[in-house]
């Protein structure tokens, strides 16, 4: 039950299959305040999280009252996952005061990875202490095309052997203080001309080309990232036609048995074009979960996400396979939460992390060197 003013409201109890197929779902939502179906969600214990987009950010106090909210919702049996894409460089949802990040491409070319780690720990504990548990990052994907008009220097170099040296020197940073880091976006990105947001893109390569390339920072650090998210992507040696994150020769088969990624795997947003275009919404969702996929990002539409929680449950219903596959990756979103349980933000932490004196001096720093080395 939940208390609205001085009235006591009975809500109906869940069953077990519209338990799991709420968990599996990190939801975003438009500017202004939390939408009331997602919030029921929640207080049900049927949702696995919230992600914040700049949308949803005003200021770093309203922010952390906002998270406060979204965390406060859930029954206290409950590990949510409070995601953010905080990547640095164009890729950045909260502004000053929290230490801001240059893009990757950026501490790639300073080619120091205690400079990297640092950065992302000083990081992890600001979002930490704003409330979120999971940050979105890092890249993992390799620069090896000038043309890809999405990752470019949102990657740390042009060869493997970068990519890996700095991405885990940022998931140790971010885990370090409490910060799920999420790998992306698997199998590699790097390579595309094509938008995922905007259209399907599809890689031709063999599959040594992808094992050297594409797939090398994946395999080095898929027991050290705590999550992995997947990518809207053709790969025609993996899944020839279906989109990495539909396709369990990708996701299960290659991310979770040949690599040995024990943790959870995210799906991109599952309403960018690459899948959105292509198959309806409750079909994709299905097919995402059956591929390996253990949480589905729906990044904005409040009624897709609602749609999509009574697709799943109707599976659920109608094959016990998939019910026993949804129980699994619900069991991961929980375990992941746990791991990294949230901490409900009060003003007087959030206002002593973002104030830190050692913050302000690693920014000086890091825009000292930047600057030493023609980077700004």
């Amino acid at each position: 039950m939940i208390r609205v003013g001085g009235s006591v409201i009975l809500q109906p109890r869940m069953d077990e299959r519209q338990l799991h197929a709420g968990r599996v779902l990190v939801a975003g939502f438009p500017a202004g305040p939390a939408p009331a179906p997602l919030m029921r969600l929640a207080r049900q214990g049927a949702l696995g999280g919230f992600i914040l987009f700049r949308r949803n950010v005003e200021s770093c106090e309203q922010l952390s009252a906002l998270n406060a909210e979204l965390l406060s919702a859930f029954p206290g049996e409950r590990a949510p996952l409070l995601a953010v894409d905080q990547e640095g460089g164009r890729v950045r949802r909260i502004g000053p005061p929290l230490l801001q990040l240059p893009a990757m491409r950026s501490l790639g070319k300073l080619d120091d990875p205690e400079l990297t780690a640092q950065l992302h720990r000083t990081l992890a504990g600001q979002l930490r202490a704003l409330g979120f548990n999971v940050n979105m990052a890092p890249v993992l994907d390799v620069d090896s095309n000038p043309n890809n008009p999405v990752i470019g220097d949102r990657s740390f170099g042009t060869t493997a052997e970068h990519v890996i040296r700095h991405g885990r020197a940022a998931i140790e940073g971010l885990q370090s203080r409490g910060v799920a880091a999420c790998g992306k976006h698997f199998p590699g990105h790097g390579d595309t001309d094509t938008d995922s947001h905007l259209a399907l893109p599809r890689l031709p390569h063999e599959r040594e080309r992808l094992e050297r390339v594409e797939l090398a920072p994946f395999r080095a650090l898929a027991h050290e990232a705590a999550a992995m998210m997947s990518s809207h992507i053709v790969f025609d040696a993996l899944a020839p036609g279906m989109p990495a994150t539909l396709a369990k020769s990708a996701i299960h088969n290659l991310l979770r048995d040949e690599l040995g990624f024990g943790g959870l795997i995210f799906s991109d947003d599952m309403e960018m074009k690459a899948i959105s275009h292509r198959y309806p919404p409750e079909e994709s969702a299905i097919l995402a979960i059956e591929a390996g996929c253990d949480a589905l990002l729906l990044c904005s539409d409040v009624e897709r996400a609602l749609a999509i929680h009574e697709a799943l449950v109707h599976r659920a219903e109608t094959d016990t396979n998939f019910a026993a596959r949804l129980s699994e990756a619900s069991a991961r979103v929980q375990t992941l939460g746990e791991r990294f349980r949230c901490r409900v933000p009060t003003a007087e932490v959030v206002s002593a992390s973002l104030s830190d004196p050692a913050a302000q001096r690693l920014s000086d720093e890091l825009t000292r060197r930047l600057r030493g080395a023609g980077l700004v």
